[in-house]
């Protein structure tokens, strides 16, 4: 006996789907699998970024094929499915990886809450759609998704990204315990700040964000490699998030103080004309 976790999900001669896997965590997460020994579909509408990401995993000695185009739209997801299905065979794995951050304050438009939505929650809607009624009658698959810190606390600034994120966990909860006596495990990744290009472009929010170190997109994809190793729901690369997690659900008004506190730093900030 090998004494392996029945849970753990091995990557290698899998069919393993990252959506935005053209740059940052997607395009960690999807150099990790390849290097598992996974055949990866690399999905972005970043035709150029998935195709960089498929030429590090084959220089590396792995399997991957590019699939540009939109995973927030039932039509895109369809496309996408059937891409890997030709190209691979029976999806294995899907990382709800693409996101967005758009809008900040009550001054985000409808536009940035509608693209909030489509892309952080209903593309994992439009994907678990097509994949889990087949999960069922194989015996299991693997639903993981790229949420936030902020799906489990909140993010200051940013109202839309704070609201999908928390729906894009709550989704994986749903997921998770409805079908998981039914062999499909559905994971949330939910880290605080990664030196990606949306930590970049958070503004005032960076040093927040990266109060407890910014981490590297390998060091997530890291984390993520060992949680499949298992089937915990909440794979927390900031081991600090779970403290205050507990923290805002034992104790929320003095949680929603202590944030409030937080955002009188960054009007300060502003108000002074420090660096943005």
């Amino acid at each position: 006996m090998s004494g392996a976790d029945p849970a753990a999900f091995d990557p290698a001669g899998k069919t393993v789907v990252v959506t935005g896997a053209g740059n940052g965590i997607g395009a960690g997460l999807a150099v990790a699998m390849g290097a598992r020994g996974a055949r990866v579909v690399v999905a972005d509408l970043d035709a150029q970024g998935a195709e960089r990401t498929v030429a590090s995993i084959a220089g590396a000695g792995g399997t991957a094929v590019a699939a540009p185009g939109d995973a927030a739209s039932q039509d895109g997801v369809d496309a996408l499915i059937a891409t890997a299905r030709e190209a691979y065979g029976p999806i294995d794995a899907w990382f709800a990886n693409a996101g967005v951050d758009r809008g900040r304050g009550l001054e985000a438009d409808d536009a940035d809450w509608e693209l909030s939505w489509n892309v952080n929650v209903l593309a994992h809607v439009h994907a678990a759609r097509r994949l889990v009624p087949e999960w069922i009658e194989r015996g299991g698959g693997r639903f993981v998704v790229t949420a936030s810190a902020a799906g489990l606390l909140t993010m200051l600034g940013a109202p839309a990204y704070s609201v999908t994120k928390h729906g894009a966990v709550a989704f994986a909860e749903w997921l998770s315990a409805t079908y998981r006596h039914r062999g499909v495990v559905v994971q949330a990744i939910c880290p605080q700040g990664v030196r990606t290009r949306m930590l970049d472009q958070s503004g005032p929010l960076e040093e927040l964000l990266s109060h407890d170190v910014a981490l590297s997109v390998d060091d997530v994809a890291a984390a993520v490699e060992a949680a499949l190793d298992g089937d915990d729901f909440l794979i927390l690369p900031h081991p600090e998030v779970s403290g205050y997690y507990r923290a805002r659900a034992g104790d929320t008004d003095r949680w929603l103080a202590g944030m409030n506190k937080l955002q009188r730093r960054l009007d300060s900030a502003r108000s002074e004309g420090e660096p943005r």
